[in-house]
């Protein structure tokens, strides 16, 4: 009996224990949000359900609220990433850039935002913007580089601009001409997926 039951503890020892799903929150604007789009078709589900094609076990729950620039998002980011959140996908500062925020003030938002999430233990994939061409080289040259030197200074992973190969095709888009469509989120994924595997996988080893 004793031999038996050494044995067992032998192989359940040896049974891998199932790692818990990773719970992830994209927080955003409408480009998160999924602007005229089923919820099936935002972005969050999008990436959720690539990210299980490769295996990866992981929940993201869309937090993105139409319209929202980044003082909106630092004053709802502590209610709206629930406790047991394993990362964030923090993509804000495309309508600061279309209202015309000053740049240093969208730098300060997040800045704060990355900050309240540092101090929950929370990692950030930080998802980058540029700002449109109407706003002049002087605005662009303040608002482009802060998502690139944010993520330096925080060692956070970096999508460098949400938008990448959807921004000037208009059939990626809806008839308003800013948001993707079915097609454009599809793109968008297909892009972000390396570093969304990225900081998944870092997320998983803790690193």
């Amino acid at each position: 009996m004793a031999f038996l039951l050494a044995i067992t503890a032998i192989v359940i020892t040896a049974i891998p224990a199932r790692s818990a799903t990773l719970n992830l929150v994209g927080f955003g604007d409408s480009l998160m949000a999924g602007y005229q789009l089923p919820p099936e078709d935002a972005f969050p589900a999008r990436l959720e359900k690539a990210l299980r094609a490769k295996g990866h076990d992981v929940t993201i729950a869309n937090a993105g609220v139409s319209g929202d620039t980044t003082s909106g998002g630092l004053a709802r980011i502590d209610w709206s990433v629930p406790d047991g959140t394993k990362g964030v996908i923090l993509e804000l500062g495309a309508n600061d850039a279309l209202r015309g925020i000053a740049p240093e003030e969208s730098r300060k938002n997040l800045i704060a935002m990355i900050e309240k999430l540092k101090s929950r233990g929370i990692p950030v994939l930080l998802v980058g913007m540029l700002a449109p061409p109407n706003m002049g080289d002087d605005y662009a040259g303040r608002f482009n580089p802060i998502y690139p030197e944010l993520a330096k200074a925080y060692g956070t992973e970096l999508y460098p601009f949400f938008l990448d190969g959807v921004v000037e095709n208009a059939k990626l888009k809806i008839e308003d001409g800013m948001h993707p469509n079915g097609d454009g989120i599809g793109v968008m994924v297909e892009r972000f997926l390396p570093v969304a595997e990225r900081f998944v996988q870092s997320l998983s080893t803790g690193g």
